[in-house]
């Protein structure tokens, strides 16, 4: 993780802890993996770059697909979590679409706060 995405991930992942989560870093490639009993959350994580904020968003759900557990989709929860400026951009997937395959958009803001922007 480099830069502002290392900030992001931090943020979430005390997020996820203040909510009764156990969380590791850096699992098969997956930014974030959360334990709370029985359910599970992988997440994916960008931040700033610097770069095309929507473009970055793609990939970063690019990243997410290529990362889920054959056994996990349909039991697990998945998530995208991004710098609060590029909330609008991580919603552009439909929501069907995010439904069917259970993620979650979280926005970080620059004090860290996070928010869940879909569930």
């Amino acid at each position: 993780m480099r830069g502002d995405e290392k900030r992001v991930v931090e943020a979430f992942c005390a997020y996820l802890v203040r909510e009764g989560w156990t969380v590791q870093t850096e699992v098969a490639r997956v930014d974030v993996v959360g334990t709370r009993g029985q359910e599970r959350l992988y997440a994916e994580a960008k931040g700033r770059t610097g770069r095309n904020g929507p473009l970055d968003v793609d990939t970063l759900y690019g990243q997410l697909l290529r990362r889920m557990p054959d056994e996990e989709v349909g039991q697990a929860r998945f998530a995208v979590v991004v710098p609060a400026e590029m909330e609008l951009a991580a919603v552009r997937v439909p929501p069907r679409v995010r439904a069917l395959l259970n993620i979650e958009v979280y926005a970080v803001t620059d004090a860290n706060d996070v928010r869940c922007v879909v569930k």
